[in-house]
């Protein structure tokens, strides 16, 4: 049995700062001290008036504790000097290393919004927040590559054969598109990434990647939990599903909740490639919990190579009317309407490269074959389902839900499902699953439950509430 786990996050630790104590003492102390010792003689010659042994008593402690505040004060005024420069010199250490940091840290944002972000030639204001900027074709940031520079979109390729066309799904399924704008013709919609996108990444030097972390081939995921459906053993040159999408609640930051296929080869070690599209609830990526449609691959198992929908060069865009990485609208809701989106993905017989369409007919762009080394020749795996992080921030478990927040038992309307899953085959054919698996590492908090019938084919519901009485 094999398992990957395909994202990661990292936590960093805040650096300590030394705490210094000094005690020093000035010559406002010193003043004190006199009116002090003045108090302490009148007192004297009270006491003596009244009583003569207790007048002794009293003058030989005094005289003792001015004798040690008196030395104490000489050896305290030749050190204060050294204390407070000391105490100087590290507030001004620290008052310029904070802002040396961050101006650092700024030049490193501004210089990658500039690489990410291209000029265009229309802005459109989603409803949601975001600005989609409308980006001449071959401008956009997968042309940056060396290999792709001075190069234009290719023209769509052969889809594969068994191809269904009665999925047919509008085009206005993302929020910046109901008020009926889009980009011009030759250019395509591009999501703009803002500092405050770059802000919120627990390593802005790798902004737009998921966090590096070994690949591992069981189920236990340090944090990460899966519920998914899977094939291997064959090779594979595309897939297809429709995958139900939800808002699913996320606790916190530092937690996401997605459901995706992943086209898969490798050696489940530091050559793995993965191609990847789903929708996903990031509120690090995104800074909202809208549900969102995006893309991901990588080389090189998340170490140096692959990004995040257009977060860097590779993944070449050709539609002008989707935008990855934008939010998805309607979604599905409990015991109400339900809303699904159909992937695939597949590999051009001719050219090689890897495409991934949405609906039926509508492309949204291409992995050039270069980008990989297994992937250039067919897939050895290929996955569908969803996967949480659990940060256990609370000491117990996260309760950041999967799919609905419901579990398989509940069925339609109520469990989050893939349906109509399918794999493309060397002679560029879909066809039917023939030997799914089934897995959920933590079922006492995200299950799932497969079949199949006439309609749906391969099928399976998925999903859970995260933290209950059965997943404390």
């Amino acid at each position: 049995m094999c398992w990957i786990d395909l994202v990661g996050d990292v936590f960093p630790l805040a650096e300590s700062k030394p705490r210094n104590t000094h005690f020093c003492f000035g010559h406002a102390r010193t003043r004190r001290q006199g009116q002090c010792e003045q108090t302490h003689t009148d007192l004297s010659i009270e006491t003596r008036k009244r009583d003569l042994s207790s007048m002794n008593f009293s003058l030989c402690l005094s005289s003792s504790i001015i004798s040690t505040l008196v030395h104490f004060l000489l050896v305290a005024s030749l050190l204060c000097p050294v204390c407070s420069s000391e105490m100087g010199n590290t507030r001004v250490a620290n008052q310029t290393l904070k802002p040396q940091e961050e101006v650092h840290k700024m030049n490193i944002i501004r210089t990658r919004l500039q690489q990410i972000n291209k000029p265009s030639v229309k802005t459109i204001q989603s409803p949601d927040g975001d600005v989609i900027d409308c980006v001449v074709s071959h401008q956009q940031p997968a042309f940056d590559h060396p290999i792709l520079k001075g190069h234009k979109p290719l023209d769509p390729p052969e889809r594969p054969k068994g191809h269904n066309k009665r999925d047919i799904l509008s085009e206005n399924f993302q929020l910046w598109t109901m008020l009926g704008e889009s980009c011009p013709e030759g250019t395509i919609p591009i999501r703009r990434t803002t500092e405050q996108d770059m802000l919120r990444a627990s390593s802005v030097s790798r902004f737009g990647r998921k966090i590096r972390r070994r690949v591992r081939r069981d189920t236990n995921s340090n944090g990460h939990e899966h519920a998914v459906g899977y094939v291997s053993g064959e090779q594979y040159y595309g897939a297809k599903a429709s995958i139900n999408v939800w808002a699913p609640r996320v606790a916190n930051q530092d937690e996401f909740s997605l459901s995706q296929m992943w086209v898969i080869s490798g050696s489940f070690g530091d050559d793995l490639n993965t191609i990847e599209a789903g929708w996903q609830v990031s509120p690090e990526l995104y800074g909202d919990t809208y549900p969102r449609f995006f893309t991901y691959w990588t080389s090189d198992a998340y170490q140096a190579t692959g990004c995040y929908n257009l977060l860097c060069s590779g993944f070449v865009q050709t539609n002008n009317r989707i935008a990855i990485g934008a939010a998805i609208s309607p979604t599905s809701s409990y015991a109400g309407g339900q809303f699904d989106i159909s992937l695939l993905i597949w590999k051009d017989p001719k050219h090689g490269n890897w495409w991934l369409e949405f609906g039926s007919g509508i492309l949204v762009g291409y992995w050039p074959s270069f980008l990989f080394t297994h992937l250039r020749d067919h897939a050895s795996m290929v996955q569908f389902g969803g996967e949480v992080v659990n940060s256990r921030q609370s000491g117990s478990h996260t309760s950041t839900q999967m799919g609905s927040g419901h579990f398989a038992s509940e069925g339609f309307g109520k469990a989050s499902y893939f349906r109509n899953m399918q794999v493309v085959d060397w002679d560029n054919n879909l066809v039917p699953l023939s030997n799914l698996r089934v897995l959920a590492d933590h079922p006492n908090c995200y299950d799932i439950q497969g079949g199949i019938n006439n309609v749906w084919g391969n099928y399976f519901y998925y999903g859970g509430p995260g933290r209950n009485v059965r997943c404390p």
